[in-house]
């Protein structure tokens, strides 16, 4: 890989690793003031609770398959490379460049999809949050 390629490439992870930080900020529940009553600290305390509580009990606020779409971007992306390789003239240049495309492809997914939490920890959450007199009425 020559200089300036690979410059480049450094470049454009770096750039991707910068916005996947800052896009990947987790939802939290929006709670439904009624009765007067405040949605500042109480009930940002109790989210921070049931959410403990979650983890507590073995959920995970994603679904954890950011390695999965890694591979899989990186498996796909190989073949396709491989493709573009071939019909241009080199096949495992095209494969490698084909693989560190879809491997970062999936990678970042997989980040940006983080602050989406997975369904089962967002009703354990809004369960608890029930069972303590608030209620969230969606996440953001």
């Amino acid at each position: 890989m020559n200089a300036r390629l690979f410059t480049s490439v450094r470049l454009s992870v770096l750039t991707l690793a910068l916005l996947a930080v800052s896009a990947c900020a987790n939802q939290r529940p929006v709670i439904y003031p009624e009765g007067g009553r405040s949605t500042s600290a109480g009930s940002q305390r109790a989210v921070d609770q049931c959410m403990a509580m979650a983890e507590a009990n073995g959920l995970d606020y994603s679904d954890g398959d950011v390695a999965g779409r890694t591979v899989r971007g990186g498996v796909i992306g190989g073949a396709g490379g491989a493709a573009v390789g071939a019909v241009f003239g080199d096949v495992g240049r095209g494969a490698g460049a084909g693989a560190a495309h879809g491997a970062a492809t999936g990678l970042f997914s997989g980040l940006f999809a983080r602050g989406t939490p997975d369904p089962v920890y967002r009703n354990f959450v809004n369960r608890c949050l029930r069972d303590r007199g608030y209620d969230p009425i969606g996440w953001r």
